[in-house]
């Protein structure tokens, strides 16, 4: 079986030199994917960018219209951490595209996954943390919309807690958010998922794992989900820039096959996100970051496949 993948050339945009975000990590992953044939032979699926009633679905329409009219005030431009100009607008509205489309993906293959996404420090008001629009919190809202999901679990492993979209899905009784995050990480002042579990500095791979195994098949059962999305962030790797725990390379790969083998095994589609990673190495990164799609595509031929939904 052939994995879906999504990915768009606007995921990469412009940015000043030596800026912290490294956004040409979007075009060296999608490259990397090509390399290792990961696509089978196969093209992306190439997504539309993200309209307007899509984004305020999860996100305050003022808020939008800035976006896409590249008007930010200067103050939430610095939150963000980026210039915002139409080509950043387009990137944020492609990723977000991008994610909507691996939703539906999933739910069609059983497995998919971006070569972006999991920008979850969005919040409903505004941007934050290098994140423009919640691409997860819109696709699960766009998904609702449309009739095709209703319950959504989201599990974000990304090293920094997901305050965006716990702030977006505050009360809503059909989506639940779960963050296994460093706790001393950003940001400083963190909104409440439904589950969070902080962990202490320099968390290693056993340790890790072994709360990950203790949670996820307890989230798992407590209702019939439609639909996980499956931030994996590659930066709670020991070597990461901005992460503050140590897992290996290998850990990274146990973390990500324990994820899809255990949601798969439960009868739910998961659509995978690519979420944080930081190295001024591009080409490390990427391969780090690559962790998702190899081993989404390894589970993914191994699999049983998805009963018939009704």
């Amino acid at each position: 079986m052939t994995l879906p993948i999504v990915h768009h050339p606007a995921y990469c945009a412009d940015l000043p030199a030596n800026h912290r975000f490294p956004m040409d990590k979007f075009l060296a992953v999608a490259e990397l994917i090509r390399t290792e044939d990961l696509l089978d032979g196969h093209p992306f699926y190439r997504p539309r960018p993200a309209p307007f009633e899509w984004v305020a679905l999860a996100h305050d329409p003022v808020y939008v219209d800035q976006v896409f009219n590249a008007h930010v005030p200067e103050k939430v431009a610095r939150e963000i951490g980026f210039p915002m100009r139409a080509d950043i607008a387009q990137r944020a509205r492609c990723a977000t595209g991008g994610t909507v489309l691996t939703g539906y993906l999933a739910l069609e293959h059983g497995l998919a996954c971006n070569t972006a996404g999991g920008s979850h420090h969005a919040r409903r008001a505004h941007g934050a943390g290098f994140c423009v629009f919640n691409d997860v919190a819109v696709a699960i809202k766009v998904m609702q919309a449309d009739g095709a999901v209703r319950n959504a679990l989201v599990i974000d492993l990304d090293v920094h807690q997901g305050d965006g979209t716990a702030d977006i899905f505050q009360g809503d009784p059909d989506v639940f958010t779960f963050s296994m995050h460093s706790e001393k990480n950003y940001p400083v002042r963190k909104v409440p998922s439904h589950r969070d579990i902080g962990l202490a500095d320099g968390t290693g791979d056993e340790v890790y794992l072994a709360i990950l195994a203790e949670t996820l098949p307890e989230l798992l059962a407590t209702r019939a989900w439609d639909i996980v999305f499956f931030n994996a962030g590659v930066d709670p790797y020991g070597g990461d820039r901005l992460g503050r725990l140590a897992l290996t390379r290998e850990g990274l790969c146990r973390r990500d096959r324990y994820v899809m083998e255990t949601v798969r095994a439960a009868g739910i589609p998961l659509a995978g996100v690519l979420g944080g990673g930081y190295s001024t190495d591009i080409d490390e990164l990427a391969d780090r970051h690559l962790t998702l799609h190899r081993t989404a595509r390894t589970v993914m031929n191994g699999a049983v496949p998805l009963p018939e939904r009704v």
